[in-house]
């Protein structure tokens, strides 16, 4: 999925930076809001354990999203509205067609479950056994590991608009941006015995680039669908009560997003 998000955002790219300029997709002084959701795809990547008495590190561990099922209880009940993977967005056009922006990607990372990978270092003698070959099976009683409340990308863009279809109340309109921002995962661990531990913690930062296309009605409300691709560095994450055993961890993600909102003018 990775790969062919890389294509399409390099398709839209291109096309996007292609179309003729007639008249302002957003006006300068126009301020937008919007919510919606996300899938995500994300690149095998080692990532390393340290504490105490262990010491190691787990080669390409494969992971995915986790979208929750749609249903009103799920996506619009004011009190679970931030379970699913979600994108918040508030942006600022500071020129025609060319916005500022701050947000949050709520993303979730969640490493498969009883794969088998390789390993370097120590563990704990109690594990020992486990490791056949240098490889050892990714078991629940070994390691549980997500970003699940969440992959918490926050961060600030700077967005380029061009419209290349108006007539009446429609515009439609392409868009390029790009930024960065920091990393507040809730990291959901359990590792070798250890009590499961779930907590915010700043653990890293991101970059990243994206394309897009926005329906916009009467000025004021838009749909609008967006393919990201992002690095993202953890040096810093969180994984038992003991407040020195860390982990570490980088990898590029894939973010389709599907989002509502509406613009205004001051």
């Amino acid at each position: 999925m990775f790969k062919q998000l890389v294509v399409i955002v390099s398709l839209l790219a291109s096309g996007t930076l292609a179309f003729a300029q007639s008249e302002p997709a957003y006006k300068k002084g126009t301020f937008y809001a919007f919510w919606g959701w996300n899938r995500g795809a994300y690149t095998n990547s080692d990532i390393h354990y340290k504490g105490n008495d262990y010491n190691f590190t787990l080669r390409d561990v494969k992971a995915s999203d986790k979208q929750s099922s749609f249903s009103y209880h799920n996506y619009f009940q004011l009190d679970r509205i931030t379970i699913p993977q979600t994108n918040f967005r508030l942006g600022y056009f500071i020129k025609d067609n060319v916005a500022i922006t701050i947000g949050v990607d709520h993303m979730k990372y969640v490493m498969n479950q009883n794969q088998t990978v390789d390993i370097d270092g120590k563990v704990r003698p109690a594990f020992e056994n486990r490791i056949n070959d240098g490889s050892i099976k990714l078991t629940e009683d070994f390691l549980m590991y997500e970003h699940t409340d969440g992959l918490n990308y926050i961060n600030s863009e700077i967005e380029f608009y061009k419209n290349y279809y108006h007539k009446g109340i429609l515009k439609v309109n392409g868009l390029l941006g790009g930024g960065a921002g920091f990393l507040l995962p809730k990291t959901n661990a359990t590792l070798m015995g250890e009590e499961r531990h779930d907590a915010f913690h700043l653990s890293g930062f991101g970059l990243s680039a994206k394309a897009g296309v926005d329906v916009l009605l009467w000025d004021l409300f838009f749909l609008r669908s967006e393919l990201k691709e992002g690095y993202i560095n953890m040096p810093s994450i969180r994984t038992t009560k003991d407040s020195s055993d860390k982990a570490s961890q980088h990898f590029f993600f894939g973010e389709w997003t599907y989002t509502f909102g509406f613009s205004w003018h001051l």
